[in-house]
């Protein structure tokens, strides 16, 4: 098992969780009565997308984990949020 420090970003709207080299081990969302978007990409704003996730139109809150090793970023860790009151990304 490859054992790493965690680290969280939190945003309220688009940007980079991380520059760097890094995993992505876990998200939470947190929305309100719209239905909104989550994409994170790997390179910026046009990078490649590593993850997308669209929300209902209800307010929750989520906790996602990532299995195995998580999700691996080369470049970096941007954060496309559409709609949504707040992201905790977990990386590491």
């Amino acid at each position: 098992m490859m054992q790493t420090d965690v680290n969280a970003a939190s945003l309220t709207e688009s940007g980079t969780a991380f520059a760097g080299r890094t995993r992505v081990r876990g998200i939470v969302i947190s929305d309100t009565n719209t239905a909104g978007q989550l994409i994170l990409r790997d390179g910026g704003v046009t990078g490649t997308i590593k993850f997308q996730l669209d929300t209902p139109n209800a307010a929750f809150v989520s906790n996602i984990l990532i299995p195995g090793e998580g999700i691996l970023f080369e470049t970096d860790v941007y954060a496309e949020i559409t709609s949504l009151a707040s992201v905790v990304v977990f990386y590491g």
